[in-house]
């Protein structure tokens, strides 16, 4: 547990001394002013909390100065931490209770999708969940490769169809499949596309009728693949795929090289979505269970 903690700290450095490395000094030993406050808003949205998240931050924190009596800046530090663990959830435990149970993985172009999708890939296959995958982003046919590489070093059956062929068809093929073939997990991989492109999100939305149609009930889960990087536009893909397709849980990529983690709080604040799990690194056990309290611990480390 010691050593998950640690790389937690270790993968969100950038953003604890980019985002928060200011905070010690502001939550001095002086007493709280209008400038302290003035300073930790500026902080808290330079942070990427979004100004909702940091409002309602700042407002609960007022409250306790008034209600415990708190006179010096640096008594506000314990309140903070506890405020903004307070925003995120746990995520809740996967449960796939179908068989197959299908997860549809969405998300704009270079969020890190088809290789988030791997790294499920090897965690569930060291679970022992018998897997396929289905590579319906048939735009890009590095994605195809990239997700037959894995499918080959995992011994995962991956169904793909011709470059540029339409993607609707390779899903239900895919779900088909893996009714045939009893496994426990059917993941489908979907052509990363821009947000704001109408012709693109309903081709999505077509992705996921045709997956109904391959199995009544389908897709059980519909996973959104945030790139942790692009701070608060992150929020506003978020809001358009939820729309689109029926988010069921957020996956924050690139976590490690991000200086904006804090849009997971306004993610949560705003969209009401889990976050299920977060990318610390490039190695496929990188990928971990989203942890709030090591993501607070990891964000305040050199405050």
């Amino acid at each position: 547990m010691a050593n998950l903690f640690s790389r937690w700290k270790e993968s969100l450095t950038r953003t604890s001394k980019a985002a928060f490395g200011q905070l010690a000094s502001i939550l001095g030993t002086s007493e709280i002013t209008n400038e302290t406050w003035d300073d930790l808003e500026a902080l808290l949205l330079q942070a990427d909390l979004g100004l909702e998240t940091t409002s309602s931050v700042l407002d609960s924190l007022k409250r306790i100065t008034r209600t415990d009596g708190l006179v010096r800046a640096n008594e506000l530090s314990a309140a903070l931490r506890q405020e903004l663990r307070a925003r995120l959830s746990t995520p809740p435990a996967l449960v796939f209770d179908n068989k197959p149970s299908v997860i549809l993985v969405v998300g704009v172009n270079g969020s890190g999708k088809t290789t988030t999708i791997a790294k499920l890939a090897s965690r569930f296959n060291a679970e022992e969940k018998k897997l396929l995958l289905g590579a319906a982003d048939t735009f890009r046919a590095a994605a195809m490769d990239q997700l037959q590489v894995w499918g080959d070093r995992l011994k995962v059956e991956v169904i793909a169809g011709a470059f540029e062929s339409d993607p609707g068809a390779v899903a239900f093929n895919a779900v088909q499949a893996g009714v045939a073939r009893g496994v426990d997990i059917v993941l489908i991989d979907t052509a990363g596309r821009l947000h704001t492109r109408f012709n693109l999100m309903e081709e999505l939305k077509k992705v996921n009728r045709v997956v109904g149609k391959a199995l009544p009930g389908a897709p059980h889960q519909v996973w959104l693949v945030l790139d942790a990087t692009t701070g608060q536009n992150a929020l506003q893909q978020a809001r358009s795929f939820k729309e689109a397709v029926q988010v069921s849980g957020v996956i924050l990529s690139k976590l490690d090289s991000s200086a904006r983690g804090g849009m997971a709080f306004a993610i949560q604040r705003e969209l009401g979505l889990p976050i299920l799990f977060a990318g610390l690194g490039e190695k496929p056990e990188d990928l971990q269970p989203f942890d709030p309290d090591a993501f607070v611990d990891g964000i305040l480390s050199n405050s």
